[in-house]
């Protein structure tokens, strides 16, 4: 990890054409309950539903209507996926000094009560939208608003420890990842040193980019697919 700076995987979004039938999905696979609804997305388009998993989020957006960048996400992939990874520093500056570095573009600048992200185009990075985001209080996440704790549920799920992105080279995708978070590599994995989630990356044509696995750590095992991503949930 980059001295000096903490940074943890914070929240994994997907998107998804119906959005209603994905969070009934995800609630009965795993176990989970909707933190809050429409939360700052409309301006781009979107209907949200976030979703507590320990001290982690998972999202769900869907676009009401034409010419979002979700929207296109749908079209490429030809059905649901997943989008977009957040990673939460406490010294945004330092990764903003890395962006510029690498020559990485900022497609926005994502300002909420409380919080500040920089969303990475995902051609520039590979993969998905990267965002890495911080927030004025370390334990806070505004982005599912202020009472998200309150529904944290963990009788199936209690953390999410894995993510799988699709890429079209793994190896060169995991090393820019990882220069721009300061995170250690492995080949095609990227990780932190106290974090306890990893990123995998795996082997796609161009079409099928995305994120498409996540591993959650759970009370048994299942194999599901939930809005076109495929969940492993992993006894602990």
């Amino acid at each position: 990890m980059l001295a000096n700076m903490a940074v943890r995987l914070r929240q994994v979004a997907l998107v998804a054409r119906d959005l209603e039938t994905v969070e009934t999905d995800l609630v009965a696979a795993l176990g989970v309950e909707a933190c809050v609804h429409d939360l700052g997305v409309e301006q781009f388009g979107l209907n949200n539903v976030l979703f507590p998993v320990g001290e982690r989020l998972l999202e769900v957006v869907a676009p009401f209507r034409s010419g979002t960048s979700a929207g296109r996400f749908l079209d490429r992939r030809g059905g649901d996926g997943g989008y977009m990874v957040l990673f939460q520093v406490d010294e945004l500056e330092i990764v903003r000094e890395r962006i510029a570095d690498l020559g990485v573009r900022v497609v926005l600048e994502a300002v909420g009560p409380g919080v500040l992200g920089l969303h990475l185009h995902p051609s520039d990075v590979g993969g998905a939208i990267v965002s890495v985001d911080q927030t004025d209080r370390w334990d806070d996440w505004p982005w599912a608003g202020f009472n998200w704790r309150d529904h944290v549920r963990t009788d199936v799920v209690s953390d999410l420890v894995t993510v799988e992105v699709a890429v079209v080279d793994p190896e060169s995708t995991a090393t820019l990842w990882a220069a721009l978070l300061g995170l250690s590599v492995d080949g095609t994995t990227i990780s932190g040193d106290d974090d306890g989630c990893e990123v995998r990356f795996i082997p796609v044509s161009d079409s099928g980019k995305g994120v498409s696995g996540l591993e959650f750590r759970a009370t048994h095992h299942a194999d599901l697919l939930v809005g076109g991503v495929s969940m492993a949930l992993r006894p602990a």
